[in-house]
């Protein structure tokens, strides 16, 4: 029985182009700025999110976290959307490394309404508040199902933000996925926020790595903070040449994951028991929730991985699949088969 393998797009494998270009990489140690394959990556991350510069990091929550620590001085507090990745699945780094706080602001997929943000920032002049250093924005938006932020939604929470000096940030792991379903690019999405961290590892298939982007005065700094964390790796042209080939051939493909997604999506909606909002399904992940009273998510994310399709719960009554490259549209009616197969024989069959 093939595996069917939905949990996130992080599972993708490189291709045989990426593994052939990481054999032949040119390389240097890129802490003393010397690897030719690092340096080309971090030029070329910089073009297409139109920033003047650009880091290479091992993940998307060290780019996040480089970014934040570069913004930031301790006891500064930091807006973002209250189910945002950096709030919900980064350990509490904010905290732990830039010693600054929270303020969570309800949005609506993920997307916050600038009058509260305007009203989360701190006025100046008190002594009892900390000072208000960063606003965080997701662009797609991880827990609210790979959901766009609108642009003009961008456009404003920045304008806020910087009517008051404060920077913002985008967390863009997915930010290729945005670009391809609105059919813009990715500099045009990036251009109201001042730094912008992307992966290569998620939908574009390397193996590892993020880009870090804003100002070269900002890199500066961030590529310090990337030596803080122990970031800084040496001969990283290895990992960086599988990062040239995302850029150069993985991007426009994510349409196909997308179309994938919309099909599984709408395969779910005739499943009885379940139910999807075919509204939030815009790129390549699909949330639906179980109204089979027999199932929660942790009982049918199991079932259903034992059958062969590989998820994760999203919640005690919903489940996120995400599809990739390594999904092919002929696995998305055989995993909607299993799916309703496993719901309807019921936790007791599941369990024998």
């Amino acid at each position: 029985m093939k595996r069917i393998d939905l949990r996130s797009d992080t599972v993708t494998t490189p291709t045989p182009e990426m593994r052939q270009a990481m054999f032949e990489a040119p390389v240097g140690d890129d802490v003393y700025g010397e690897d030719p394959t690092v340096n080309q990556l971090e030029a070329e991350a910089a073009a297409i999110v139109g920033k003047e510069a650009a880091l290479f990091v091992p993940s998307g929550t060290m780019g996040n976290q480089v970014a934040i620590l570069s913004h930031t001085n301790r006891g500064e507090e930091v807006i973002m959307e209250a189910e945002s990745h950096v709030f919900y699945y980064e350990v509490g780094a904010i905290a732990a490394l830039s010693g600054c706080q929270t303020r969570p602001v309800p949005g609506f997929r993920g997307a916050m309404d600038p009058d509260r943000v305007e009203a989360a920032i701190r006025p100046g002049g008190n002594i009892h508040y900390p000072r208000t250093a960063l606003v965080c924005v997701e662009n797609t938006h991880n827990r609210a199902g790979g959901c766009i932020l609108p642009q003009e939604n961008i456009a404003a929470v920045a304008e806020v933000a910087h009517r008051y000096g404060i920077p913002v940030h985008m967390d863009g792991a997915r930010i290729f996925n945005a670009a391809v379903a609105q059919g813009i690019s990715a500099a045009e999405i990036a251009a109201p926020v001042d730094s912008v961290m992307f992966c290569l590892s998620k939908g574009l298939a390397a193996p590892v790595g993020s880009l870090l982007a804003g100002s070269r005065e900002f890199i500066a700094r961030a590529r310090k903070n990337r030596k803080l964390l122990g970031g800084g790796m040496r001969q990283a042209g290895i990992l960086a040449a599988a990062g040239l080939v995302a850029l150069h051939t993985m991007i426009d493909r994510l349409a196909e994951d997308h179309a994938n997604a919309k099909r599984l999506a709408q395969g779910l909606q005739e499943i009885a028991g379940l139910a999807v909002d075919l509204e939030t399904v815009q790129t390549n992940m699909v949330m639906f929730d179980i109204l089979d009273p027999r199932w929660d998510g942790r009982s049918l994310a199991r079932a259903l991985t034992r059958a062969g399709v590989i998820c994760n719960e999203n919640g005690p009554r919903r489940i996120r699949l995400v599809t990739h490259k390594d999904v092919a549209a002929e696995d998305i009616p055989e995993a909607l088969d299993r799916i309703e197969r496993v719901l309807k024989a019921g936790p007791e069959a599941a369990e024998r």
